[in-house]
């Protein structure tokens, strides 16, 4: 398994069972886990008090776009992983270079990735 140890990673997601395996996930790699965060308010207030070097980001958070974190993440430049059932094609628009994870996805494949974007 690839090793996160210490990495501040925010969680953006509104499916609590999904939350809590990527929760997991990232806890038994050695990350840091801000959140998680299941509406685009919570995520905004969770960046401003500390500033994660990573995150993971729903695109749907019950019916609400998460494009406004995708923004801020990008402009503080804050690497992220897009989680989602919709594809490439369901990127926040000027976010079209971002990983894209499609659920439901492994979650070495989630650790891997943010590896990835750590390194």
């Amino acid at each position: 398994m690839t090793r996160l140890n210490g990495r501040r990673i925010l969680v953006v997601e509104d499916e609590a069972l999904v939350a809590m395996l990527v929760e997991d996930a990232l806890l038994e790699a050695g990350a840091t886990v801000l959140g998680p965060a299941a509406t685009v308010a919570e995520a905004l207030a969770l960046i401003e008090r500390d500033l994660p070097e990573v995150a993971v980001l729903d695109l749907n958070l019950a019916g609400e776009t998460s494009t406004p974190v995708a923004d801020v993440l990008a402009a503080r430049g804050v690497p992220f992983v897009v989680a989602t059932g919709y594809g490439a094609e369901g990127l926040p628009p000027g976010h079209g270079s971002v990983p894209v994870l499609a659920k439901p996805y492994d979650p070495d494949d989630l650790t891997q990735a943010i590896a990835q974007l750590c390194s």
